[in-house]
């Protein structure tokens, strides 16, 4: 039997609008399809290149979350440096919406910093993680027994 693939993120947001709006600055993601069904509007997004492996989708009509700072459940976008995610950090604290400082962590966390999204979600900007570049040596992480 095949793995299964995780291919999409959906999410019932409060303002649509804003959110593809922060989706196409802070993560550089574009919309690849929009339909809209009466007062039912979903927007599908992508980054560059990424259209056919993993989106997210948006529709209207959902409720904003609040999330204690302390709460660490995010989406992870990985960046191409330190002075990268620095950068999203000052344009996100412009904007008001920086949660996380830009900081370093252990391996395999690395350098991140995190935002909240216009509805609530958090999203992490990092570096040096075994996912994205200047990832350290992936091999030190240890599978899991159920793997």
């Amino acid at each position: 039997m095949q793995t299964p693939r995780l291919t999409h993120i959906a999410l019932h947001v409060e303002d649509i609008d804003a959110c593809v709006q922060f989706y196409r600055q802070f993560c550089g993601m574009a919309i690849i399809h929009q339909r809209q069904h009466g007062p039912k509007k979903i927007i599908w997004m992508a980054e560059p290149s990424r259209e056919t492996d993993f989106i997210f989708v948006l529709m209207n009509g959902g409720q904003n979350l609040v999330l204690a700072d302390n709460d660490y459940r995010h989406f992870g976008f990985a960046l191409d440096s330190h002075a990268a995610v620095d950068d999203i950090a000052q344009r996100a604290r412009q904007a008001g919406s920086l949660v996380w400082e830009p900081r370093q962590e252990p391996f395999p966390v690395g350098y991140y910093c995190g935002l909240r999204d216009p509805n609530g979600n958090y999203v992490e900007f990092s570096y040096g993680q075994p996912l994205g570049p200047g990832a350290d040596d992936f091999s030190k992480l240890t599978p899991s027994k159920d793997s």
